[in-house]
């Protein structure tokens, strides 16, 4: 028996152990129906397929229902992501949340990052897979820690691209978000393999096509925030006009090393004018501003010469006696 043919085997079996383990020992019948529900919609088999759309629809009929509901599902499904050592499973589970991110009611998305912090190895990196290694496939492995490291970042991005909403935030507020956005694009343009490695594969196809959704998403709210920024140029502060610098330098760069395997990973021409028009102004601001900076600190180092010793001796030189008898004859 072949090598891939034994790892089927066993990953066959490990399913059907843990479906029934999970219907006799959870201890209600919504963490029974939750385990079950993950189980299905992450099997070991077949490996290079991605969660079917009827399994995919039984996850999110538990944000229909009550909180607690909710909260035993994203329990199991964390529950499965972190133990598992096989990378077909843990990609299926990460695609199951990142369906859940997407399209999943408020109280499931609410149960979400309060279920991934609670696993001991979270912090920084609510997923825990950056180490994810796995002899099985170390194609397949890459895939995992690039994937959850994009749906880690896109946990922290804003919710609402509104514009009007927009303007009612301060400088740096908008500046973080656009700086989360921009974060995102960046970690999707380091995409482990080339749109050769999806042939035959599915599962990665699928990944790939979940990524392209975000680039959009998380694209269409950096023209946003840009667009908002050049409004406001003439009212960024020394430290936002330089972190603003930053952050369009990085978009900048994000355009000239993006991989051009991928059709869809390209940003938009006319948003890359805009970022342009925008440094240039703000590169301005910042010369300007740091030249009023250097001509505040030479008057204050040029005063305090003035006022200090110079004014001090002058003092002493300048007092005269009203009388003469006080002087010494």
């Amino acid at each position: 028996m072949g090598l891939k043919k034994l790892h089927n085997l066993v990953g066959a079996i490990k399913d059907t152990t843990s479906i029934t383990k999970a219907a006799l020992t959870s201890p209600s019948s919504a963490a029974a129906s939750a385990h079950l529900a993950v189980l299905r919609a992450t099997s070991h088999l077949p490996t290079t397929s991605p969660p079917s759309p009827h399994h995919l629809s039984a996850l999110l009929s538990f944000g229909r229902s009550s909180r607690l509901t909710a909260s035993s599902l994203v329990s199991a499904l964390s529950s499965r992501l972190f133990s598992t050592q096989d990378p077909s499973v843990a990609l299926k589970s990460l695609l199951c949340l990142r369906h859940l991110l997407s399209r999943g009611s408020f109280i499931l998305k609410d149960q979400i990052f309060p279920a991934l912090l609670r696993h001991p190895a979270s912090g920084r990196n609510p997923l825990a897979l950056s180490s994810f290694r796995s002899a099985i496939s170390y194609s397949l492995s890459s895939w995992v820690r690039w994937f959850a490291r994009v749906l880690e970042l896109m946990l922290v991005t804003p919710s609402s691209d509104d514009p009007d909403q927009l303007t009612v935030l301060q400088n740096q507020d908008v500046i973080s978000e656009l700086e989360s956005l921009v974060a995102v694009v960046e970690e999707i343009s380091r995409v482990p393999e080339g749109p050769a490695s999806t042939v035959g594969n599915q599962l990665k196809l699928e990944v790939a096509r979940q990524a392209e959704e975000d680039w959009v998403q998380v694209s269409a709210g950096i023209t946003v925030r840009v667009r908002e920024m050049k409004e406001r140029v003439g009212l960024l502060s020394y430290s936002d006009s330089v972190e603003l610098l930053c952050v369009l330098k990085r978009i900048e760069e994000v355009a000239a090393s993006q991989p051009s395997d991928w059709e869809w990973m390209a940003l938009d021409e006319g948003l890359l004018s805009e970022v342009g028009k925008l440094k240039g102004k703000v590169e301005e601001l910042v010369v300007r501003k740091e030249e009023q900076e250097r001509r505040v600190r030479r008057e204050k180092i040029s005063e305090s010469a003035r006022l200090v010793n110079p004014v001090r001796s002058e003092m002493v030189r300048t007092v005269r006696f009203g009388s003469t008898r006080w002087v010494a004859t």
